[in-house]
């Protein structure tokens, strides 16, 4: 009797976690190309378009990601007559500060991700030096700045450039993931200390927005329409393919990051392998069970089905 009381009491607390769980949704940033698309300064929270919120995650739905090519190929041309989607960077600033922000990544390369070369962007303006004092994370900003502006540079390469949409999506992943990275080569001596600044604590919640955002861009772009626990895996799997080829990238000394760039295609061929190993497995254990007896084989299943 206490026994089934107590799993009575566990199903109901799963069920009312699982209903009540909304994930947040990170919209794509806006353009930091025109002074007139900034406001006064303050994190963006704008309400998510209802059409592209994350699914809910169903327990009882399969855990395996869909990385085929085919079938996420099939839903490109679909993905394509959706509506624009909303554009709005993650940090927004009025516009003598975003002017003073343009200036600076002019002098990055020579000043590092610095106030100095904040200051330096303020003096090229005409401002006051005093205006780099309204930035209440100076050299964090300026980070922050420039990846929105990256991530809208992307996105009208996305809109704007046709033969991406010839590629199979592995290809087009592998693709976009590489165009975002060169942006910042020209910073590749100093991307270390940017990334040092998006890793304090005070600016980790923006920084992981902003390649949150990224992510979803670059998933979206190459006809993504996952669902439950896809939308998650997918877009985790893609972010530590970011991450790690874009660490492995400050060591490389090859012409045009040669290296880097078979590295990253290898590790976007792994990820859409993955759902072919994780079959291929179970279908062994099947083969073998058929040998050996149900109990190896409903063993093995249960695993990959964790």
């Amino acid at each position: 009797m206490y026994r089934t009381a107590a799993n009575r009491l566990l199903a109901h607390s799963f069920r009312s976690l699982t209903t009540t769980i909304k994930p947040t949704y990170i919209h794509p940033s806006s353009s930091f190309l025109t002074s007139s698309r900034f406001s006064t300064s303050s994190f963006s929270s704008s309400n998510p378009n209802p059409n592209s919120n994350p699914p809910h995650f169903n327990s009882t739905q399969s855990q395996t990601p869909n990385f085929s090519d085919h079938s996420t190929q099939t839903t490109s041309s679909s993905s394509s007559s959706e509506e624009p989607r909303s554009r709005r960077p993650v940090v927004e600033y009025e516009e003598e500060q975003a002017r003073v922000l343009q200036a600076s990544l002019r002098h990055v390369e020579s000043l590092g991700w610095t106030e100095t070369a904040m200051l330096a962007g303020a003096r090229e303006v005409g401002l006051s030096p005093s205006i780099v004092g309204s930035f209440p994370r100076k050299e964090a900003a300026l980070v922050e700045y420039f990846m929105d502006e990256c991530l809208e540079r992307l996105i009208d390469i996305i809109e704007s450039d046709t033969e991406l949409k010839n590629l199979i999506p592995s290809q087009h992943i592998s693709k976009l993931v590489r165009i975002r990275l060169e942006m910042q080569a020209s910073f590749i001596s100093k991307w270390a200390q940017a990334l040092s600044i998006q890793a304090l604590p005070t600016n980790v919640p923006t920084s992981f927005k902003q390649r949150a955002a990224l992510i979803d861009e670059i998933w979206h772009a190459a006809g993504d329409d996952a669902s439950d626990f896809d939308w998650y895996v997918k877009r985790t799997v893609l972010g530590g393919i970011y991450s790690t080829t874009e660490v492995y990238m400050l060591t490389d000394k090859t012409p045009d990051f040669r290296d880097t760039w078979a590295f990253l295609d290898a590790r976007v061929r792994d990820a859409f392998d993955l759902k072919k190993t994780l079959q291929e497995a179970q279908y062994l254990a099947e083969a073998v069970g058929a040998g050996l007896g149900g109990s190896f084989q409903g063993l093995v299943k249960g695993v990959f089905k964790r």
